[in-house]
C-alpha cells in the first residue's frame, strides 16, 4: 500500500484557506470538521484518520504559523488568532504545559525542577558544540 502524502503545497493551501474562516478562539473548527475541509473526504476513524490533518498542523507550526488550538468543551478546535493577545494566551497555556510535563520528570527523577533545566541547557550546548566542531583535516 502506497503511503498518502499529507504535506502538500494544496494541503497546506487548503488548511490555511479554511482557517482565515476560523478567526478567534470563539470560532473555532473542530479537528473533523478541519480534517474534511482539507483533505475533501469524510473521516471514518477520528483518532486515526485526523491523525494527518494534526501532523499536517504540527509541522506547519514548527515553521512558525501561529495555528492556534482550543481544548474547550464547547467549541475546541483550531483557530488563527484574531489579535496578539490570542497569540499570546495561547502560547501562556503552551508553557504551562510544558511545565507541568517538566516538574513531572523532575519529580520522578528527584532532582528540582532548576536543576533539571539547567541538565537540559547543559545538553543542548553540549550538542550544539559537538555539531559546530570542525572535522578533523
Amino acid at each position: 500500500m502506497k503511503k498518502e502524502t499529507i504535506d502538500t503545497p494544496e494541503a497546506r493551501a487548503r488548511l490555511l484557506t479554511v482557517l482565515t474562516r476560523h478567526i478567534g478562539e470563539a470560532n473555532a473548527i473542530s479537528m473533523g470538521e478541519l480534517y474534511e475541509a482539507v483533505f475533501e473526504k469524510t473521516w471514518k476513524n477520528k483518532v486515526n484518520d485526523t491523525r494527518k490533518i494534526r501532523a499536517l498542523i504540527n509541522k506547519m507550526r514548527s515553521e512558525g504559523v501561529a495555528i492556534c488550538s482550543t481544548t474547550d468543551q464547547n467549541r475546541g478546535g483550531y483557530y488563527l488568532a484574531s489579535a496578539g493577545s490570542e497569540v499570546n494566551d495561547y502560547t501562556r497555556r503552551l508553557e504551562r504545559r510544558a511545565l507541568k510535563i517538566l516538574w513531572r520528570i523532575s519529580k520522578i527523577r528527584k532532582i528540582s525542577l532548576p536543576e533539571l533545566l539547567g541538565q537540559m541547557r547543559l545538553h543542548m550546548v553540549e550538542k550544539k558544540e559537538h555539531q559546530e566542531a570542525p572535522d578533523a583535516a
